[in-house]
């Protein structure tokens, strides 16, 4: 999998040019689980291959890129909300919030537009548990994501399900923009506390998140710690090899 957006500056130029134009994008935001879970769940791979835009979120798949010989910078999806938020309303370009719950949902759009002057959320929507994001219940989403208007989506489903559910929405919304942001409208709503910025200047969210949640966090966390060698490895191979070609 490979990361194609090298810097914020990058991004948002190139979502600019999309949204003046109406050309839909959609972002994921790519970290040590992802990478688990793409090696075990096909059709989170294929929707993932369908993105436009791959982010670096987690400075492991920093480290590995430039191990690899990349220069790419931290772009998690909770810090691109804003900067994206900011965009959409300079361009007139109305939001919808898609997943969590109605209250976050509620919260986090009083908190984007508080933000954000001049933002318009056009809709919220929060699926039921169980949410299919590919069976009939997504496509009558995806009908009231058109008919809202909203140029944007910010997705809130948790991997690998917003992922699939914007390359599915994608597909038959081709002039809208998905971004995958997690528990992103959780943190604006303060219905979750993120790593104060300290914790997240040493490279150490992970830890804070583990603390916070030991029982469901750690089976993730060595999973993720498990594949490290190997990705090294694939990183010095490639690393390697663009040396040899040179």
């Amino acid at each position: 999998m490979t990361v194609n957006v090298p810097s914020e500056q990058a991004l948002l130029s190139d979502l600019r040019d999309r949204m003046e134009q109406g050309r839909g994008f959609s972002i994921a935001t790519l970290n040590l689980d992802h990478i688990v879970k793409l090696t075990r769940q096909d059709d989170f791979a294929r929707a993932y291959a369908e993105h436009t835009h791959v982010t670096a979120d987690g400075n492991p798949i920093v480290w590995l890129s430039r191990l690899a010989g990349d220069r790419i910078a931290l772009l998690p999806g909770s810090d691109l909300i804003d900067p994206i938020a900011k965009l959409a309303a300079e361009l007139g370009v109305s939001v919808a919030l898609f997943g969590s719950t109605t209250e976050a949902l509620d919260a986090a759009a009083q908190g984007l537009q508080k933000n954000h002057p001049g933002l318009t959320v056009a809709t919220t929507l929060a699926p039921p548990m169980g949410f299919d994001p590919t069976g009939e219940e997504a496509d009558a989403f995806i009908e009231a994501l058109n008919a809202s208007g909203a140029g944007l989506c910010f997705l809130a489903l948790g991997a690998p399900k917003q992922e699939i559910f914007a390359a599915h929405a994608q597909a038959r919304l081709p002039h809208m923009g998905f971004m995958s942001i997690g528990a992103g409208l959780d943190f604006i709503a303060g219905h979750q506390r993120r790593a104060p910025k300290i914790v997240r200047r040493f490279a150490a969210e992970w830890l804070w998140r583990l603390s916070l949640d030991p029982g469901r966090l750690f089976k993730r966390y060595a999973a993720c710690i498990a594949v490290l060698p190997g990705l090294c490895v694939t990183a010095l191979q490639v690393r390697l090899g663009r040396g040899r070609q040179r």
